[in-house]
This record gives structure tokens, sequence and C-alpha cells, in this order.
């Protein structure tokens, strides 16, 4: 059987949210079916790292697709024509674009709708290509996933979908996130805080992430009770982040904000297991990695309220509206002033690794397809 996936998001060393959801997905479903054949098509030359087994076949697909024209002419004609030409059994497309005119069974990942919600924080350009096609997509594939059940309901309401078409599988998160011991936690205090408590944000920093509420509520709070505490964004500026910066340069507290720029995993590992608690201020979220990462580490969680982040959070989680600056304020606040209770109510990382991996998510892309295929036998990896 030959199994195709869109695998254009796999790009050496600038793996983010969709680039990790498709390593971590198809390097299990490729190493447990030795017997089926995976085309992975890519808008790039390969790098050998995502060669995952010897049943790997990797192809360059052109032209490089990394704008709405060029989506277009990738999904719409460069893609059919190598479908056509390879015949494989089904097609695994985990960045939420599809192809529409082919002749094969298609499993879609939509990982979120946030476009919808928040239009105005995308390129006008990529926001009508989203709002545009994504429905058509939603409506063409024969199988949809999903990475949170609110993400489910989301698609079903808005584009009228079966709801018997949509699964939802959740995301996990890399076993390099762990707790580590007391003194390597002092030395990457030392290394980016000089040695201080800090409070972390995990992330690409663009509009929806909604960093400027939080650069305002840690100035309020360095303002107001004068902590000794730091701030750690951890992340690339993506788009629209001049309203951020301008932000960010005037804070009164900005020695105390340090911004690392894109970190590989293992060091955005070490520096999640050593902070005193992840802050996640988004305005919505199809799921939320960082908040999983964070949870793995033993690290308590102030997130807002919003979207897919309380299922994912959990009950112990502080909560706040992510457009209230004072409420953010309040519950940093709110955290300092009884970290020892947050810090045991978050010291459970079974619970969260059980629900929250990798493996069940590759078990649920697995009876996914076997939905739709029902010679592809899933085997479980967890």
């Amino acid at each position: 059987m030959l199994i195709a996936v869109n695998a254009r998001f796999l790009i050496r060393d600038k793996l983010e949210g969709i680039g990790w959801y498709t390593y971590e997905t198809i390097k299990r479903l490729v190493q447990r079916h030795p017997e089926h054949r995976f085309l992975l098509l890519f808008d790039r030359e390969p790098d050998a790292s995502f060669l995952f087994a010897d049943n790997v076949e990797p192809l360059q697909v052109g032209p490089p697709a990394r704008h709405p024209w060029l989506w277009q002419w990738w999904f719409q004609r460069s893609l059919p024509a190598v479908l056509k030409k390879y015949k494989p059994d089904v097609l695994l497309s985990p960045d939420g674009f599809l192809p529409l005119k082919v002749d094969i069974p298609t499993v879609l990942v939509i990982h979120d709708l946030g476009f919808e919600h928040y239009p105005e924080h995308t390129p006008p350009m990529v926001n009508r290509f989203y709002r545009r096609n994504t429905p058509k997509y939603a409506k063409a594939a024969s199988r949809i996933v999903t990475v949170s059940e609110f993400s489910r309901q989301d698609i079903i309401k808005r584009y009228h979908i079966d709801p018997e078409k949509v699964d939802t599988v959740y995301n996990g998160a890399n076993e390099l996130y762990q707790p580590i011991p007391a003194m390597e936690q002092d030395q990457v205090r030392q290394q980016y805080t000089t040695g201080a408590p800090y409070f972390l944000y995990v992330g690409s920093i663009h509009p929806r992430k909604n960093v400027e509420v939080l650069l305002r509520a840690f100035e309020a709070l360095k303002t107001q009770y004068q902590p000794h505490v730091k701030l750690v964004l951890a992340g690339r500026m993506a788009w629209k982040t001049d309203k951020t910066k301008k932000v960010m340069e005037q804070l009164s507290c900005r020695n105390d904000v340090v911004f690392t720029g894109h970190l590989q995993q293992e060091e955005l590992a070490r520096i999640t297991a050593s902070a005193a608690a992840l802050v996640f201020p988004s305005l919505f979220e199809g799921f939320g990695i960082p908040v999983v990462e964070a949870r793995y580490s033993g690290i308590p969680v102030i997130c807002s309220n919003s979207s897919s982040l309380p299922e994912v959070a959990g009950p112990d989680a502080l909560y706040f509206d992510p457009e209230d600056v004072a409420g953010l304020t309040d519950a940093m606040m709110t955290f300092l002033e009884d970290q020892d209770t947050y810090a045991e109510a978050f010291s459970d990382t079974l619970t969260v690794r059980t629900r929250f991996n990798w493996d069940r998510s590759a078990d649920g892309l697995e009876e996914a397809i076997h939905k739709i295929l029902p010679d592809f036998i899933p085997v479980s990896g967890t």
C-alpha cells in the first residue's frame, strides 16, 4: 500500500506547530508500518533527517509553496499531477490544505479556524485564501482530523460538516520536556536571567498570540508589586509585530524582559523546566502545545480562558480573560503569592503524559485512515 503525505512543513531547524505535528506523527506511522510505502511530498529539497525509515520515498514537487498564489498552484496543479502518476491509496495532509480534484481517499488535518474568528490577525491575502478555500477542503476531505473537541465543534458548526466525519485526536509533546534537577535549573536561570526566577512565554509572536497584553500586564506587575521576577519570551517574530515591538521598547521594565528568538527543542525544554510558570495569553488556540510542554515539565500554567485552552491546561491552571491586562496581572501575582500550592498541583506529570502524547496522536491518525481504507490495519503505539 502506498500512502502519500503532504510534507511541506518538514523544514530542517525551522519546525514549529504544524511542522512538529507532521514530524512526530508521520515518523511514527512510517516506523510502525514497514509493510507499507510512504511517499513524502516536499515543496523544497528534502532533508535526510526526515527520511524516517527505508519505506520512505521523498519527492520534491515544485514550486516552493510559500505564497497564496503558489499554494493554489502547488495543491491544485502540481500535487494532482504527482498523485495521478504515483497512484497512492490515500493522501494524508496535515497542514489544513488539500487538492480538490483527486480520485483517492483523503485525510485532512485542520488544526483550528483562528483565521475565521480573528481575520484581522493574518495578512489580508492570506486570510482571504484561508476563508475562501478551507470550507472547500473540509467538504472535499474523506475524513477530517482535528486536535481538540473545541476545534471539532467549531469545524462542524461553521462549515456544516457531518459530525461522523470529524475525529478529535489530541496533540502530544516531545519527551525532552521533563522536570530537571534544581542545579540545572539554577544554571539555566543564570544563563538567561542572571539567576532571577522568570515567567515564560513560548511560541511565535504575532497578533493572535496576544504578547502585547502579556507585556503590559508584566509591566503593571513590576510597577505595582515590584517582585524579583523576569519575563522570558522564547520564539521568533512572525508577522504584524510592529505594535508588539513598540510596546516592548516603551516598557519601563525593559531590562527585565528577555527575548531569546527561535530556539531548538533541546534548549526550549531546559528553559521550560526552569521557569516559575508558563504564561500563555493567546486569544485563540486549536490546542496549545506549549501548555502541554509545561505540564510535561511539571511547571504551573497561567493561561487565557479562551478556545481550547481550558480543555488542555486542566483544572489546576490559573485562568484570565486574554483581553484583560489587569486580570493577567492579578493572575501572575496570585501565583507568586502561593507558588508552592501551584507547583504541587502541577507536579503530577504522568497523567498529562498519558492523555496527551504523540503515540496516541499517531493512533488517532491510523484509525482515521483505517475508516476510509480498511486494509490499513492500525498498530497501537501505546
